[in-house]
């Protein structure tokens, strides 16, 4: 890693934020560290970061609504929150307004280096996987993985970036059974034992803004008891 990988830093816990800025600079990344949602905002606006660590609770806007903004002029640029909230509930509207990746706190300190590293690796996959298949078409569906703009017949949708990694995932793996466990380890890099209704939740996302009829899926096909299969054909297996 370079001094090149830039990351910007948003924890108001000083103990905690001045611990994370000295590791990840050992670790060769050039850190911006800052302890309130208004000046990360700022600084988003005003440069570019390759990956963002964003606590949720934070001094004058929360991180949910930093992670919104961000992602409506960056979709895919990293985002690792940071919470002491441990509910699924909590992670999936982590999830749906930009994150892709939820750390709870407290947490070790290797694990976030780890998921920092995966998340880097991730954006350069889909970035290279993207200049190979920019868009896509299937049925009445268009999608663009570099905007992350859809037309779902006429209507038009607006992917986050995890809805666009795992649509990319299972197309790349076309008319293959890929399971729930495969999933959470390749597209989303979390526990395959505690997380696996965090892909249902987002099939159905996915479902819901493209099949014509979401409970008589075509393209997003439940296989019992082994998982999901991406198909362009009409019929159910």
């Amino acid at each position: 890693m370079t001094k090149s990988t830039k990351i910007l830093l948003v924890e108001d816990e000083e103990s905690l934020a001045v611990g994370l800025e000295f590791n990840l600079k050992a670790e060769g990344y050039n850190v911006t560290r800052v302890d309130n949602g208004r000046h990360a905002l700022a600084l988003t606006h005003s440069e570019v970061f390759d990956l963002i660590i964003l606590d949720i609770m934070i001094p004058f806007v929360d991180g949910f609504e930093v992670a919104k903004d961000v992602r409506k002029r960056d979709p895919q640029i990293p985002i690792l929150m940071l919470t002491a909230r441990a509910s699924i509930k909590d992670r999936l509207k982590g999830l749906e307004t930009g994150a892709d990746d939820y750390l709870t706190k407290p947490f070790h300190l290797e694990e976030l280096l780890l998921r920092v590293q995966g998340m880097l690796r991730r954006k350069r996959w889909y970035s290279h996987s993207t200049e190979a298949l920019p868009e896509f078409r299937f049925g009445n569906n268009y999608v663009n993985f570099r905007t992350f703009q859809a037309n779902a017949g006429k209507k038009q949708v607006t992917l986050t970036y995890q809805e666009a990694m795992l649509l990319k995932y299972l197309i790349e793996n076309k008319d293959q059974i890929v399971s729930r466990k495969e999933l959470l380890e390749e597209v989303w890099h979390v526990n395959p034992e505690i997380e696996t209704r965090t892909v249902d939740n987002f099939i159905n996302r996915l479902r819901k803004h493209f099949e014509p009829n979401p409970e008589n899926p075509v393209y997003f096909k439940s296989i019992r008891g082994a998982g999901y299969m991406f198909s362009t054909t009409s019929t159910n297996p």
